[in-house]
């Protein structure tokens, strides 16, 4: 969603503001701007469009000597894309200007309020009703105004505002959306995540919801709720800045596509020690794992796609009743969640707004909550009982891979985990198992080097196409809706993902003469299953797509077009069958001249409902 960049210090701000807006750009966004100090006013400078177009706006001006600003990208929730909508927004009389990721939800009770005292609307937007609560609020004391303000507000932000009678300062809070600060030689820097402000610190602070920040160039001071300056630990900062670099790819999702044998080998590598499964803040007796009456697996997105697979995975290792649920569903039908259930949420930013309220409510009704997320820090990472951490690195293209691959690889982990401790699997099988999980990063180089140049020659079929269909029973199924989600967010094809079965009960009627379908077909269990559907759609004249292990190669090989994976356990083959279906994405949207990295009007972490 949305991200906020704000930097203070001696040197000049907007080369700052403009480097973290372009770290941002991973987040999705539709228009951008910023705002500097200068003398006695704030001087603000925006535009609908990538930021490309707000660069050139500031490189045609005067070039600015401000040492203060804000910035932002703004992914659009509260009025259309454009200009006038963008942030950052001024208050009437140009007091304050104010940068806002997330939803104010009583903006119109208080829009109207502000109406009547005379204030002028200019935007459509939920954040300028703030930066006129700012000004009618002010006292001449920064913190006790913000404090007054967010004080009336519902929903969820994270503010960095400036204020014309305070030059050189920014001020921030945070409640429901997440804010980083550091402070090094270079100045102040505040910003939606570590991406933005890597490489300027080595230590970062994150304040808890609530708090009050004041950045000054060579200090940031924290508030509570009370307005008492309180001291909060900073945080090691790991990631560096050439993270974030393509390193010679033409696009960073070729490049995450490449980087799944390495990121899954670092997640696994604090998994799996001395051959046995243990994780660092996760660990269960054998009589608490007895008392488990049901697993909710609850995600959104690609998130989702793993907790299908995990659905299947965990309930045949371990026999618990496992349930997969979209979190935005999931939060408003009153699940029947109780004390003996474990609730897994799966995220890779950790700020899913969706999957945070889906936790708040498994813990109401008392359940566990076990956190699996990417981000260290992230709200999910910090608010569940029990984290697991995924180690994909940063991940900047909108469609994940890695992070994907990575979610997948500890699941598998967690199932055989499960299954030890009831006693299901003996060490021998366990032993078995582990080493297959273990071999999951030469199997997906492995299947990279055997599927890439057969998925760029196989996206022709799709260049010209309107739609797609993808096929699968089992986890094939999973890796279908995966597949499918894949195409349709980076190349713009309308896809859709079907258990293989259920064609006959409605969607074999879409199937016409060189309709394209993938039919997934590496799960061994249900292979002949699919193989019957597939026919189904050849006789209807479909062009069909398959994609199976070595083993099926002969089976396969009379249909239109097959992709083989090599053979792997049938443990960890939806790793493998991925692989595949995120090149055959990747070349189709290259091929279609899309926008890969940042798909129209989607966003990395979706921080609103």
């Amino acid at each position: 969603m949305c991200g906020i960049i704000g930097y203070t210090g001696n040197n000049k701000a907007v080369p700052y503001l403009l480097e973290g807006l372009g770290r941002l750009e991973y987040r999705g966004y539709d228009s951008t701007g910023i705002a500097t100090t200068q003398g006695n006013s704030i001087n603000i400078t925006k535009a609908k469009g990538r930021l490309s177009v707000l660069k050139s706006i500031i490189a045609s001006k005067k070039q600015s000597t401000s040492t203060v600003g804000i910035g932002h990208t703004r992914w659009a929730t509260h009025g259309e894309p454009s200009t006038v909508n963008s942030h950052p927004h001024l208050s009437r009389n140009g007091l304050f200007a104010v940068v806002h990721n997330g939803i104010i939800e009583n903006y119109k009770e208080l829009k109207s309020d502000l109406q009547k005292d005379g204030y002028v609307f200019r935007s459509d937007t939920d954040t300028e009703v703030i930066a006129h609560l700012l000004e009618r609020n002010y006292d001449g004391d920064l913190v006790s105004t913000v404090s007054k303000t967010a004080k009336m507000l519902t929903g969820a932000y994270a503010l960095c505002i400036l204020c014309r009678d305070f030059p050189e300062k920014i001020v921030c809070t945070r409640l429901g959306s997440p804010l980083v600060v550091c402070t090094g030689d270079e100045g102040t820097f505040v910003s939606s995540d570590t991406l933005a402000i890597s490489g300027h610190a080595d230590k970062v602070f994150r304040p808890k919801a609530g708090e009050i920040i004041l950045l000054a160039k060579d200090k940031v001071s924290f508030f509570n709720k009370a307005l008492k300056e309180i001291f909060i630990t900073p945080e090691k900062l790991t990631l560096k800045s050439t993270d974030t670099d393509k390193e010679g790819y033409e696009h960073y999702m070729l490049k995450e596509i490449m980087e799944q044998p390495e990121a899954v080998r670092s997640t696994l590598s604090h998994i799996i020690k001395n051959g046995r499964i243990s994780f660092d803040s996760f660990s269960l007796t054998k009589q608490e794992a007895e008392a488990i009456r049901g697993i909710y697996i609850v995600a959104c997105g690609s998130a989702y796609h793993v907790g299908v697979s995990g659905k299947y995975i965990i309930e045949k290792l371990t026999g618990i009743p496992t349930h997969t649920d979209i979190a935005s569903e999931f939060r408003y039908r009153n699940p029947p969640v109780s004390k003996n259930d474990l609730c897994i949420i799966i995220s890779q930013s950790g700020e899913t707004a969706d999957s945070i309220a889906a936790m708040k409510k498994v813990k109401e009704k008392g359940a566990k909550v076990l956190s699996l997320v990417n981000v260290e820090g992230s709200t999910i990472s910090l608010s569940g009982d029990y984290v697991i951490h995924t180690k994909a690195g940063p991940e900047i293209a909108v469609a994940t891979t890695k992070a994907y691959s990575c979610q997948l690889a500890v699941i598998y982990c967690l199932g055989v985990y499960f299954s030890s401790l009831l006693g299901i699997l003996s060490e021998k099988e366990q032993s078995r198992l582990i080493e297959e999980i273990l071999s999951l990063p030469e199997t997906i180089e492995a299947t990279i080097v055997a599927t890439r140049s057969k998925a760029e020659s196989l996206s022709e079929l799709f260049t010209e196409k309107e739609h797609a269909y993808f096929i699968g029973r089992g986890t094939d199924y999973a890796a279908a809706m995966e597949g499918s989600l894949k195409l349709k967010e980076i190349s713009y094809i309308h896809s859709e993902a079907y258990g293989a079965g259920e064609l006959k009960h409605g969607t074999i009627s879409l199937i016409e003469p060189g309709t394209m379908v993938v039919a997934l077909m590496s799960d061994e269990n249900v292979f002949t299953k699919t193989y019957s559907n597939v026919r189904e759609v050849k006789a209807r004249s479909a062009r069909v797509l398959a994609v199976s292990t070595k083993k099926h190669e002969h089976e396969i090989s009379s249909l239109d077009h097959c992709i083989i994976i090599p053979d792997c356990s049938s443990l960890t083959v939806p790793s493998a069958e991925i692989i595949p279906l995120q090149l055959l994405s990747y070349f189709t949207a290259l091929k279609r001249s899309c926008d890969i990295d940042k798909p129209r009007n989607l966003a990395k972490s979706v921080t609103v409902e």
